[in-house]
């Protein structure tokens, strides 16, 4: 898989760019804050609706604009396949496969796969529970693109129960208000068992390249290993070497609804859902130790690295080979995880990667680089690239039309 053309229209600093690119190695090389990572940024939402940055589209929008376009071509296996995606300040974001509208955003998940691995990243071990669900759900969408629509019901059936929660706890509990929350309580566990099925097939799939890919990078440290830690699960669906199986969606849907009833008072009383997968979490270890507070920062950067390492494999041996970016990374590596990360890349069908310097890019990895820079602009800076050869501008009425999403 690789990306053949990237545009954008008033994304971040981008006022108007079209590349052509081509598999193997595309470098960026560029001062800080003049627009690199927003290309990456750009390809990353493509492919997972979502920044690495922010958790709203908002800032994604050129200041002073109303909208902003992101758009490829994607090649797989000789195929090509044309994705564009509007978001709006106001209104939903609008999406296009082929220049023909769809009817939701998530339509083109799946079309591109990525995986990116930027300085953010250490937040994988370092940051809260929050950040390593999602990078599970992430994880798990790109291998099962129907879960995005999984975790857009469960989240919409958790907004609505809390609320419910919230107003029965403040009033007399009236057999109608616990009537309509053993309603929630089935559509919570529906789509509750779903994703807690696919976080457990991918925590046992993804440990071994995780534990392979920490021991290349980091020979002399600990053992890194992986787990998947749940106050619903029981013990025996959590063991490392089970195999998860076909029926544990089931299984787990009753689970979930027996855990609901019996945490109903308490919940009641605190006014907040206690029992799902929202309160769920990727366990890391190093040795016997967790990572989060134990691990040095470079056992830190060493297991955030291998993570994503992990994942790259385990996207390439199970489906089409993803898109690799590397965001300005190599200058936060020492020479043993450079070395690593640079022979991975070496391999990789496309690469993308960002620098401030020349000197930071491995000469494994060496490439003509595109020099990015900026300009003033009456709404900020606005980024380009110096060689003109490599860009065109895009047509003015190049809007995205489709039905909101829903």
């Amino acid at each position: 898989m690789f990306i053949r053309s990237l545009s954008l229209r008033d994304f971040r600093s981008w006022e108007h760019v079209e590349l052509e690119l081509s598999p193997g190695r595309t470098v960026f090389l560029g001062s800080n804050g003049n627009g690199k990572t927003n290309l990456l940024e750009a390809v990353g939402y493509l492919a997972t609706l979502g920044s690495h940055r922010v958790s709203a589209d908002a800032p994604l929008i050129r200041l002073g604009t109303e909208r902003a376009r992101v758009g490829a071509t994607v090649v797989n296996t000789g195929r090509e396949l044309r994705i564009d995606i509007e978001l709006n300040q106001a209104g939903a974001n609008r999406a296009q496969i082929n220049r023909s509208p769809v009817r939701r955003t998530r339509e083109i998940l799946g079309i591109l796969q990525m995986v990116l691995f930027a300085p953010e990243d250490l937040a994988l071990v370092r940051g809260d529970p929050g950040e390593r669900r999602r990078f599970m759900d992430e994880l798990c969408t790109a291998r099962l693109t129907r879960l995005a629509a999984v975790r857009s019901d469960y989240d919409r059936v958790l907004r609505q129960r809390s609320a419910l929660l919230k107003s029965a706890g403040r009033q007399a509990r009236s057999k109608a208000d616990l009537s309509t929350l053993d309603v929630w309580d089935g559509h919570l566990a529906i789509h509750a068992s779903v994703l807690l099925a696919q976080r457990l097939r991918l925590v046992h799939d993804l440990a071994p390249y995780l534990a392979q890919s920490y021991a290349s990078i980091a020979p002399d440290s600990r053992p890194a290993s992986i787990a998947y830690r749940s106050a619903v699960v029981p013990p025996e669906f959590l063991d490392p070497d089970r195999e998860p199986q076909p029926e544990d969606t089931e299984a787990l849907e009753a689970i979930m609804v027996r855990q609901l009833a019996a945490a109903r008072a308490k919940e009641l009383e605190r006014g907040v859902c206690l029992v799902g997968p929202h309160r769920d979490e990727l366990e890391l270890t190093l040795g016997d130790s967790p990572a989060k507070g134990f691990a040095s920062h470079g056992e830190s950067w060493s297991f955030a690295l291998a993570l994503r390492l992990g994942s790259f494999e385990l996207l390439r041996a199970t489906g089409a080979e993803p898109v690799l970016l590397l965001d300005d990374v190599f200058a936060e590596l020492d020479h043993r995880r450079r070395t690593a990360l640079a022979a991975v890349a070496a391999g990789a069908e496309q690469v993308l990667i960002t620098a401030a310097v020349p000197k930071d890019v491995p000469a494994e990895l060496a490439a003509a680089p595109l020099r990015v820079e900026t300009t003033g602009g009456p709404d900020g800076r606005i980024s380009r690239i110096t060689d003109s050869a490599l860009i065109t501008e895009l047509p003015e009425d190049s809007a995205v039309g489709t039905e909101p999403d829903s």
